[in-house]
């Protein structure tokens, strides 16, 4: 069975943006449909510290040490894959979809894996570690298909 069957629905993420997408149509002539856009709003870590680094005394005398500081820019984005999970499971609850397509940077990928519920985890039928949020639905397409032919 082919992978891009119609109404298959495709995840294209990266860990600020995510496409959830269905096929139109079928593998060999695949034809996306937009069916929700999530964009998280990720300032860089500086503009979101509101303080400067902790410091804490060392063991030698009137010696102090920093402290690293949470880096809030790459917690947003760990917390994006939670979204994401959370937006599928909902989703896969309403039977929006019964097949779908996991392509995704590969970090963000392996984050999303770990947090699918396993309502959704039974309905991935492939996963492609690839970044392709920033291209067109045509070339998202012909990326697909031969990365999905090549499986």
């Amino acid at each position: 069975m082919s992978t891009l069957t119609r109404d298959t629905w495709v995840l294209i993420a990266d860990s600020e943006k995510a496409l959830f997408i269905r096929n139109e149509t079928d593998a060999e002539n695949p034809n996306f449909v937009v069916v929700r856009e999530e964009e998280q709003d990720n300032p860089k870590d500086v503009a979101q510290s509101a303080n400067k680094p902790g410091r804490m005394q060392d063991s030698g005398v009137q010696q102090m040490s920093a402290v690293e500081d949470t880096d809030w820019h790459e917690l947003a984005k760990e917390r994006f894959a939670d979204d994401l999970a959370g937006i599928l499971f909902k989703q896969a609850e309403k039977h929006k979809f019964e097949r779908i397509v996991l392509c995704a940077a590969p970090q963000v990928l392996g984050a999303l894996r770990d947090k699918l519920h396993k309502e959704v985890s039974w309905r991935v039928v492939a996963e492609v570690d690839k970044n392709l949020t920033n291209h067109p639905l045509d070339q998202i397409e012909a990326n697909l298909r031969r990365e999905l032919e090549s499986v």
